[in-house]
């Protein structure tokens, strides 16, 4: 190990990357990406996901476009901590059905020397912050915010419009219960 006046430069720095923005906006799809590369690299990666995300798979994530990898389903943030053991990558989909503990999980990896992937939902059906997102990306190194095509005007959208009634905050759903709409098309929308 080469120490230079008492920096050692061959330690492990971690980071933590977040991918944001509305569904349909390719978020899981850029997630698996990254993590597929860094499998290529021959890092040790570790992904985890929601319990309560069974939409396309109990253990795999699936992007909208059917690209998967395999991933442990978790109830907590703090079960992320205890199965990441020796890894240098973590993965973290739907990062906005965690509870707010995942900020100082997050924190506590990276500072451990583990590069940090979450892609989730920044805000939710009303328009509102949703779940840690907010404030994951205030403490991100790096934050992608990734845009859908707007379905009633074509024009970049950023908002997740839930089509049906249901007021509940979680809904999972696809395209049967959710478009993405861009700001002047969601106001109209949930006027």
């Amino acid at each position: 190990m080469f120490i230079e006046r008492g920096i050692d430069r061959q330690k492990k720095t971690g980071s933590i990357e977040v991918i944001a923005g509305s569904m349909f906006s390719g978020k899981t799809e850029e997630l698996i990406r990254r993590l597929k590369r860094a499998k290529i690299a021959r890092l040790k990666v570790e992904i985890f996901k929601p319990a309560i995300d069974t939409r396309y798979s109990l253990s795999e994530v699936v992007s909208h476009d059917e690209n998967s990898i395999l991933s442990t389903p978790v109830e907590s943030s703090g079960n992320i901590m205890l199965l990441s053991g020796d890894v240098d990558v973590i993965g973290i989909d739907e990062a906005q059905f965690f509870d707010n503990g995942l900020i100082d999980v997050t924190i506590s990896l990276a500072n451990m020397g583990v590069r940090v992937i979450i892609a989730g939902l920044d805000m939710d059906f009303k328009g509102k912050p949703f779940g840690p997102i907010p404030g994951l990306m205030a403490v991100a190194d790096h934050i992608t915010k990734v845009h859908a095509i707007c379905m009633r005007c074509g024009d970049v959208a950023q908002f997740s419009h839930r089509l049906s009634t249901a007021d509940k905050l979680v809904l999972l759903g696809e395209k049967d219960e959710y478009e993405p709409l861009c700001r002047s098309c969601f106001t109209k929308a949930t006027r």
